[in-house]
């Protein structure tokens, strides 16, 4: 839908959406206010989005349709299955870190219930890439194959979530992604038969 805007006005836009939407309670955040960020009419992001629901989730999956693409293009060459697994686990973690409002925007001020029922929080490609990766390995009798795959997929994004929140809560200290290889050793004892 942003695609309709001019590519600089398209990035004041989602420049003000990710602050809007990353500092403030999801339920006060307006359009309004985030035209004003903007400076672009309040009725021309009416007119393309019809909801501030709708013009967040566009801006989420276009972020976290970046992540995807990043990941697939990291796990280009990866044979080993929990490499693979560490360099996703490590991407997201990094992801976060490097862009704290998107974790903000997507585990602390989002209403799941609203994202859930909106066709954006599938994320499809992203999802059946990791399923394919964790069913790969469950087959090649590496991973529990006594709980489903997207169980598996559960708990690995819930422990990225949790990182994620813990460390915003913590004062953001430490570096999440020099942490991520002892994190995810602990995921991969969970997960590994």
């Amino acid at each position: 839908m942003s695609r309709h805007f001019k590519p600089e006005i398209h990035e004041r836009l989602e420049s003000a959406v990710m602050e809007v939407f990353s500092n403030s309670d999801f339920h006060k955040a307006n359009i309004r206010e985030v035209a004003k960020k903007a400076g672009i009419s309040f009725s021309s992001i009416y007119n393309y989005y019809g909801s501030k629901e709708n013009l967040v989730f566009s801006f989420v999956d276009i972020w976290l349709g970046k992540l995807t693409d990043r990941i697939m293009d990291h796990l280009q060459g990866i044979e080993d299955l929990k490499e693979k697994l560490r360099k996703v686990f490590w991407l997201q973690i990094d992801y976060y870190e490097r862009h704290p409002e998107l974790g903000r925007i997507l585990f602390m001020t989002l209403p799941m219930k609203t994202w859930m029922a909106n066709e954006t929080f599938q994320q499809k490609k992203m999802m059946n890439m990791f399923l394919d990766v964790l069913r790969d390995g469950q087959e090649q009798g590496i991973l529990n194959s006594e709980v489903q795959a997207g169980i598996l997929l559960d708990f690995i994004m819930g422990m990225v979530q949790r990182f994620f929140f813990m460390w915003i809560s913590r004062g953001q200290k430490e570096s999440l992604s020099e942490n991520a290889n002892q994190l995810f050793e602990m995921v991969w004892r969970a997960i590994s038969k």
